[in-house]
Order: structure tokens, then sequence, then C-alpha cells
């Protein structure tokens, strides 16, 4: 099975060895995007509802390239440096996904790449 390297301007450029998402099949595994604005590739700001927003814009436009949207996830990983904001997290991804949501992972950890207090990332099935 060959496998396709999925890329946007519109979301933040890897800033790895890795790449935004790679389509396997009808599978679309989407790297992990942290709250940076891709014009700038500075974090949105310092607030974590902000962040989270971001997270989940920047995850829609990998969605998209791909020739998805959001909704067809069917995985979430999200990771937290403060499991304090594990509701407003809740609430924010209510805002992208409509029900039945995706299954979901969220993790706690000590920090994340950038000083970013949240990311996500997902997998994606293709019709």
């Amino acid at each position: 099975m060959s496998k396709t390297i999925i890329h946007t301007d519109k979301a933040p450029a890897a800033i790895g060895a890795y790449s935004q998402a790679v389509r396997a099949g009808n599978t679309v595994y989407v790297s992990g995007q942290i709250p940076l604005v891709p014009e700038t590739m500075q974090l949105v700001s310092d607030d974590f509802e902000e962040q989270a927003h971001q997270v989940f814009k920047n995850l829609r436009a990998v969605c998209e390239a791909a020739g998805g949207n959001l909704n067809d996830i069917v995985k979430v990983n999200a990771y937290l440096t403060d499991l304090a904001n594990f509701a407003t997290f809740n609430r924010v991804m209510e805002e992208y996904f409509a029900q039945p949501f995706p299954a979901r992972a969220a993790v706690g950890v000590a920090s994340l790449p950038r000083g970013a207090a949240v990311e996500a990332e997902a997998v994606l099935v293709l019709e």
C-alpha cells in the first residue's frame, strides 16, 4: 500500500522530522497540532481556551487538505500540561465536532513543544 503525504500552508509547518499528515489507503494520520498560528509560527496566546481553539483550527486545516473534515475523525489523542483544563478542552472540542463524537484519550504531560499548553493528534477515515 502506498502512502501520500498531506501538507497545507493553512496549518503550521512541521517543526521536526515529520509530515503534517500521512494518508495510507482511506486512513489519514494527522500529526500532533499545537496552537501555532500558521502565518507567524507563534503561539496564538497564553490563554488555554484560545490555544485549544487554535489546535482544532489547525487540525481542521489538515483534515481539509486531506479531503475530509473534522467529522471524519475517528480518534483524537489530546495532551494537556494541566489537567485542570480538561473541562475547558471538552467544551471547546464540542464546538468543532458533531455527535457522535470520535473516540478520544486525554493525557496530562509535563511539557509540550514551544511552551504550548495543549496538543492534539487525530486519525480520520475517508470515504
